[in-house]
């Protein structure tokens, strides 16, 4: 029996990865409250892709269960109420099992789950690095490129950052957090480059 851990869940129409940074503008008070107790406790919440419904009012009617731990690494309180902040995902997580609270605020039981292998891109990857290369450069991304670590000899970073950055479906990006195989992922992104190439 693997051990749950209860954390609030953030479903939206996006996927977040380990080691990938997400800006997202909080206007709902229950989001609101979420993110001041999670900066008050230096805790994170669970960002999960709905399966059906949609980002605000009543919960979705259905997540996905595969999602990862956010952290805010940085906040910005805006006009008219909104909050703005920066999160970093940092691992995966299963729900396993949720409930939603008086004030609308989803709760999950989690299971973590292990990081990928450490495994090197093999050589045929590499139109793949060139292009991430190429996407990181681009001015559009600096506010969230300064709180990314490259490392370019790690598939699941090189994976994770195209999975992230390419105009990809949301269920492709679902399917490729799933995956546990960080060269698998990069052969799937090779292929889909190479179509659109």
């Amino acid at each position: 029996m693997t051990a749950t851990q209860e954390l609030p869940l953030f479903p939206l129409n996006t996927v977040l990865f380990p080691g990938g940074v997400m800006p997202l503008r909080i206007f709902e008070t229950r989001y609101v409250d979420m993110v001041s107790a999670c900066l008050r406790t230096d805790a994170g919440f669970g960002v999960v892709a709905i399966h059906q419904g949609s980002e605000t009012g009543n919960q979705p009617i259905s997540i996905h269960p595969v999602g990862t731990l956010a952290r805010i690494v940085d906040f910005d309180p805006m006009d008219e109420g909104l909050l703005g902040i920066t999160c970093l995902g940092v691992q995966r997580l299963r729900v396993v099992g949720h409930r939603v609270q008086p004030d609308q605020l989803l709760l999950g039981q989690v299971q973590w789950l292990p990081d990928d292998p450490q495994q090197s891109p093999a050589p045929s990857h590499e139109p793949l690095v060139r292009a991430l290369h190429d996407l990181l450069d681009s001015e559009d991304l600096a506010a969230q490129t300064r709180f990314f670590a490259p490392d370019w000899e790690d598939a699941a970073w090189i994976g994770n950052r195209l999975a992230e950055l390419l105009p990809l479906p949301l269920s492709v990006r679902q399917a490729l957090l799933e995956m546990t195989e960080p060269r698998q992922r990069l052969d799937i992104l090779l292929g889909m480059f190479q179509g659109h190439a």
